[in-house]
């Protein structure tokens, strides 16, 4: 007896598996970039230069808050954008999408740390000049002998945000490229069902 593909349960095709495959490698992805990243102390990457855009950005946007929100700006920016997409996703039902902007924020942090670590050497290049940010938040606040410190919880925050992220994506990876309409069409009637329906009982 031949096999009737209609019968099929939703997700079990071939196209599907390679779908499967597919976000589950993006998010491989992820963890082999974020393995490299951790490797160069948080430098580099293929997000660095959106990083830094959106560093600079938080700044002009913080500005009017006073000096030292605007000095924080650019790492509070940083952290809202993709923490924002995250939020977009969650609301949507979308937890598969939402590993991938959350990996984003601990990426951030990674960045965020060596520039914390550098608040009183003092030897990165800053862009355009100017005074370290860092280095004027902790000596604001009086913590500028912990920078080590805490430079290196941001870090670790950074890296269990990274983690979970691709903990996530893989739980939710399974079905995530199948379309909604493929599972809806199970329970949607037939137009030869509907007709019968509508059509009026013969006397």
């Amino acid at each position: 007896m031949s096999h009737d593909p209609a019968s099929s349960p939703p997700g079990a095709g071939p196209h599907d598996a390679a779908g499967d495959l597919t976000t589950i490698a993006r998010i491989g992805l992820l963890g082999l970039l974020g393995l490299y990243q951790l490797r160069w102390m948080g430098g580099g990457g293929p997000l660095s230069s959106i990083d830094l855009a959106i560093h600079e950005a938080g700044h002009l946007v913080f500005m009017p808050f006073g000096d030292v929100v605007g000095a924080l700006g650019g790492t509070l920016l940083q952290l809202i954008v993709p923490a924002a997409f995250v939020a977009y996703f969650l609301r949507r039902g979308d937890h598969y999408a939402a590993a991938i902007p959350f990996w984003w924020v601990g990426e951030n942090l990674w960045h965020i740390a060596p520039y914390v670590a550098d608040a009183r050497a003092q030897v990165l290049p800053l862009v355009g000049g100017g005074e370290h940010d860092w280095a004027f938040l902790l000596a604001t606040w009086r913590l500028l002998p912990h920078d080590q410190e805490i430079a290196a919880g941001i870090r670790l925050a950074g890296s269990v945000i990274a983690v979970a992220a691709v903990i996530l994506g893989l739980k939710h990876a399974r079905g995530a490229a199948v379309p909604e309409d493929r599972t809806s069409d199970a329970a949607r009637p037939s137009a030869r069902t509907s007709f019968a329906r509508r059509a009026p009982r013969s006397r």
